[in-house]
């Protein structure tokens, strides 16, 4: 397959402000489990005490070609439908997720960073 998927998380909460995309989407909804989200610097930071999941801002998904795709400073990150990881049948993963980062991804992995559809509340 010649096609993935790019991601960029935008500073937006909320629908206003946000202009139509000539190819793509944009996602809202998405929880980040495993991290916090910096919104001024746009990166992954260290979980803040007692606060497992937060609500990830406004995701623009971009459909591109995978040879043209060139990404530094980012963790390839697992989208789930629930917390679980996986359903009854086996399977859970939507898609990965590009998420800035200033760490190195295997300090991320240790960390069981992931994004998730639904939340446990």
């Amino acid at each position: 397959d010649k096609s993935t998927l790019y991601t960029v998380v935008t500073k937006l909460t909320s629908e206003e402000g946000l202009t139509a995309l000539e190819s793509g989407c944009y996602v809202s909804g998405l929880y980040l489990e495993g991290a916090a989200w910096d919104t001024a610097g746009c990166t992954l930071r260290a979980q803040d005490p007692k606060v497992l999941v937060v609500e990830l801002p406004i995701m623009q998904v971009i459909p591109i070609e995978a040879s043209k795709l060139k990404l530094h400073n980012t963790f390839r990150t697992p989208v789930y439908v629930t917390q679980a990881r996986r359903n009854a049948m086996g399977v859970g993963l939507v898609f990965e997720a590009d998420l800035a980062t200033t760490e190195h991804s295997s300090h991320w992995v240790l960390q069981g960073v992931s994004l998730c559809l639904n939340i446990d509340t």
